[in-house]
């Protein structure tokens, strides 16, 4: 074989060599990816184990009579508390992605209040805005979620000129009854103080 001839045969090799190592690393990831997980189903990536909550207040559609109970005073040592009766009542918005209610009392000269409820898929967070006849002011939104059958939800509140750590709670929910408590706390979340108290019973 003449010296030209070897020459050509030995860049073939060479050529062919590179190619395959190059290839290497595509091939093992794609062999990773085809690779079923041990209960032989792919695996599934951190964003899709995320729970989808979008029908977290399901259970709160309908109509409600409430038991309220208000502490007198907020965050001034007060253990008396206001007592009165209300009506809520919740529907679906935006094609199930979030609730509105309206909530009515002739508690105070009467008051008609709004919560609004949105879901975020992306973050998979509830965000509740609360707005009354008042004011008129759609109040900053509590941001939270649903976990174990408790929902907690957490923003700012204006409080006597000042922004503090607010928190509502939604617990011992079943189809005709539920509780729902609201928190201010006073040193930025290291202890809280309960200052309304409602006891949903469901009417429709």
């Amino acid at each position: 074989m003449d010296r030209q001839r070897r020459r050509i045969l030995q860049w073939g090799v060479a050529a062919q060599a590179a190619a395959i190592a190059a290839a290497l690393p595509a091939t093992a990831v794609l062999a990773h990816a085809a690779t079923p997980s041990p209960t032989g189903r792919p695996a599934m990536s951190h964003q899709d184990d995320r729970r989808d909550g979008r029908h977290d207040f399901d259970f709160y559609h309908g109509r409600w009579q409430v038991k309220n109970r208000r502490l007198k005073e907020r965050l001034a040592g007060s253990d008396e508390w206001i007592e009165f009766d209300a009506v809520d009542e919740c529907k679906p918005v935006l094609g199930g992605l979030g609730s509105m209610d309206r909530y009515t009392t002739d508690w105070g000269g009467g008051i008609v209040g709004m919560a609004l409820r949105l879901y975020r898929p992306q973050t998979g967070q509830w965000y509740v805005y609360w707005a009354s006849d008042r004011d008129g002011v759609l109040e900053p939104p509590l941001i939270g979620a649903f976990r174990d059958g408790v929902g907690v939800f957490e923003g700012q509140e204006a409080h006597q000129g000042r922004m503090l750590p607010s928190r509502a709670v939604w617990s011992g929910i079943n189809e005709r009854s539920l509780r729902w408590e609201q928190a201010l706390s006073p040193d930025g979340g290291k202890t809280w103080e309960t200052n309304w108290v409602m006891h949903m019973t469901r009417l429709a």
